[in-house]
C-alpha cells in the first residue's frame, strides 16, 4: 500500500476551525489513517488490507488491549492559534514537534483572549485548580471582563511604546500578559494525540483547552473514523477499576447474581 489519501480529510485541509474568541486550529497535513494502522499491525504476517469490517475489528482489538505502536504510524500537523496560558499547558505534552512564533524575532499582535461572561466563575473550594458552579452576578462578570480588557490595553501600549523606542523585542515582550495569543505548528502521532485528547477533553481540564481538544477530536474522527469509534468505546466511555474495587464488585455480584455469573463463566 502506498500513499494514503482520505477524501474527507482532504476537504478540511487548511480550513480554520475557530476556537475561543480569536483562536483556531488548522489541519495542515496528515500522513496515514485507519488503513495505515491496519497495514502496520499486519506487517509481521505479510498480509494486506482485508475487508473494512475486519480492519475495524482489528483496530478495536488493538485499542482495547493497549497495543498502541501501530497508531504511531499516523501523523498530524496542525497550525494552532491559542492564548499563551493554553500554550503553556499544551507543550507539557512533550511527544510533539513544535515551532512557535517568537517574540524575540516578531512584533506580537494586539490580540488577547477575553472570556465571555459565562466563563467568568469563582474559584472552586474543592478543586484547587478548578472553577466553581456557584452563580455570580452579571455585574461582577462584566467588571472582571473590563479589568482584563483594560489590563491588556495598558500592557500592549507599554509594549508598543518600547518597540517604537527601539527597545529590544526580547525585553519589551515581558510586559505582555498570559492571555496574549500565540501561534505554533504542532505535529504529533495519533497515539499521543489520543492521549492528549483523553486528558485535555476531560471535565477536570481547564475549559479553554477543552475547547481545543474538542476540535482536535472532530479532526481525528474525520481522518481515522474507525480509530475514533474504538477510542470512544474503550477509552473515553470506559472506566478502570483498581484491585479493591474489583473485589468489592465481585462480592456484590456473587451475593446478588452468583448463579447467573457462574453459568456465564464471568466469576
Amino acid at each position: 500500500m502506498g500513499h494514503i489519501t482520505i477524501p474527507e480529510a482532504e476537504e478540511i485541509l487548511d480550513r480554520e476551525f475557530r476556537v475561543l474568541d480569536k483562536g483556531f486550529i488548522r489541519l495542515v497535513d496528515y500522513m496515514g489513517g485507519d488503513a495505515r494502522i491496519v497495514q502496520s499491525a499486519r506487517v509481521s504476517y505479510g498480509e494486506g488490507t482485508k475487508t473494512q469490517r475486519k480492519d475495524k475489528d482489528l483496530i478495536s482489538y488493538l485499542l482495547r488491549n493497549d497495543h498502541m505502536s501501530p497508531f504511531e504510524q499516523v501523523i498530524f500537523t496542525f497550525h494552532v492559534k491559542m492564548p499563551l496560558f493554553v500554550a503553556r499547558q499544551w507543550v507539557r505534552h512533550r511527544t510533539a514537534r513544535i515551532n512557535e512564533i517568537s517574540g524575540r524575532y516578531s512584533v506580537m499582535e494586539d490580540e488577547f483572549y477575553i472570556p465571555s461572561p459565562e466563563d467568568v466563575q469563582l474559584q472552586s473550594t474543592g478543586n484547587k485548580q478548578g472553577r466553581s458552579d456557584e452563580e455570580i452576578t452579571g455585574e461582577v462578570r462584566e467588571a472582571v471582563i473590563k479589568k482584563i480588557d483594560d489590563s491588556c490595553s495598558r500592557s500592549y501600549a507599554d509594549y508598543n511604546g518600547m518597540i517604537e523606542q527601539n527597545i529590544t523585542r526580547e525585553l519589551a515582550r515581558v510586559v505582555l500578559p498570559l492571555n496574549l495569543y500565540t501561534q505554533m505548528y504542532w505535529q504529533m502521532d495519533l497515539r499521543n494525540l489520543l492521549h492528549f485528547i483523553r486528558l485535555r477533553a476531560d471535565h477536570h481540564a481547564q475549559k479553554e483547552i477543552r475547547e481545543y481538544a474538542y476540535v482536535l477530536s472532530n479532526i481525528v474522527k474525520i481522518v481515522a473514523p474507525f480509530t475514533w469509534e474504538a477510542f470512544e468505546e474503550h477509552v473515553l466511555h470506559s472506566m478502570k477499576l483498581n484491585g479493591k474495587q474489583i473485589q468489592r464488585l465481585k462480592e456484590e455480584l456473587e451475593t446478588t447474581h452468583g448463579d447467573l455469573l457462574k453459568e456465564l463463566k464471568i466469576l
